[in-house]
């Protein structure tokens, strides 16, 4: 079969389209021919081995994971012995995690992280959905404990998660502003947020408005600033991010470090979010989307050979929303 595999860290040309074995499924795996993948800022991080210390789990001198990728939906092919609901013919959608594995033609997955796909959206749609998803219910139901009524403030509402967050918040019941560059602003508020900051403008830390729920996905600003924009009891969800710029990711790392620590200390709700894919969490973005809640927002698609291409854009700052590999 035909796949994006990486032998040594460095930038999408390290990146190459290859022949490799198409894998057999384990007893608890499913066996799922990939109609499309997505990208995630993941990908870039996990391309350039970034931070350096993640590659204690990565692999130090390069990839343990050759083949990139991590979000997926397909038709299932083949299932092991001990799959107890998959079968062959159904279509899917999951998250690989940490295995990678997503930008090839036939990819193996866990059968607790793979889901039924979505009815009312294509493969390209459903592939969008896995981790940023994910990220989006976890920093909103979960750490957030968004309820109706609630002022949510979500930093970063151009990018994979952030589409996401926008109408996850608002199925929520919550009153949403969403901040974004200038071009981005119509497709936010087409996604239902009911105030739009455009950054370039304004200064969401520094107006009146206090927000119950403040959920960061870019690292931009300082940890005094964003609790500025909290009511005296509200909550900051921290997740990953930033910008890749000279070899390095810049932006979160010190933002999370320094909420970590302070977070015993001080009045605010301090939640550094951690990510992990599951059965559960993918049956509940399938409910949302199927009840016309949720649909992810797709900037661009390339095919699988185009993988590096598709990063590049990624990297550049460029895309808004989700970048989409077709196979």
């Amino acid at each position: 079969m035909k796949a994006i595999v990486q032998d040594r860290y460095g930038s999408p040309e390290t990146l190459t389209l290859a022949e490799v074995d198409k894998p057999v499924p384990a007893a608890d795996e499913v066996l799922v021919r990939v109609e499309a993948a997505a990208l995630n800022a993941y990908d870039w991080h996990a391309m350039r081995g970034d931070p350096r210390m993640a590659r204690l789990a990565m692999g130090r001198s390069g990839p343990k994971a050759r083949i990139r990728g991590r979000d997926f939906a397909g038709r299932v092919e083949a299932v092991g012995p001990h799959v107890r609901e998959m079968r062959p013919g159904d279509a899917v959608f999951g998250d690989l995690g940490d295995a990678n594995g997503a930008f090839a033609e036939y990819v193996c997955v866990p059968e607790a992280l793979v889901a039924p796909k979505p009815a009312n959206l294509t493969p390209q749609q459903a592939a969008a959905l896995p981790l940023a998803g994910i990220t989006a219910l976890m920093g909103l139901r979960d750490a957030g404990q968004v309820e109706p009524g609630h002022r949510v403030l979500i930093n970063g509402a151009s990018g994979g998660v952030g589409t996401l967050a926008v109408q996850l918040a608002k199925a929520l019941g919550a009153t949403v502003t969403a901040v974004c560059r200038t071009r981005n602003v119509d497709l936010i508020r087409s996604l239902g947020a009911d105030r739009v900051v455009d950054y370039t403008r304004d200064d969401f830390t520094r107006d009146a408005r206090r927000h119950d729920v403040l959920f960061d996905l870019v690292g931009n600003r300082s940890l005094t600033a964003l609790r500025r924009a909290l009511t005296p009891t509200g909550t900051l969800v921290l997740s990953g991010g930033g910008v890749y710029r000279g070899g390095s990711v810049i932006g979160p790392v010190w933002l999370l470090m320094r909420g970590r620590m302070l977070a015993p200390f001080i009045r605010h709700r301090i939640v550094i979010l951690a990510t992990a894919p599951s059965r559960q969490h993918l049956d509940a973005l399938r409910a949302y989307a199927e009840a016309g809640r949720l649909t992810p927002v797709i900037d661009r698609t390339y095919p699988l050979h185009g993988v590096p291409q598709a990063i590049r854009y990624l990297e550049g700052e460029h895309a808004r929303a989700k970048v989409v590999i077709t196979t």
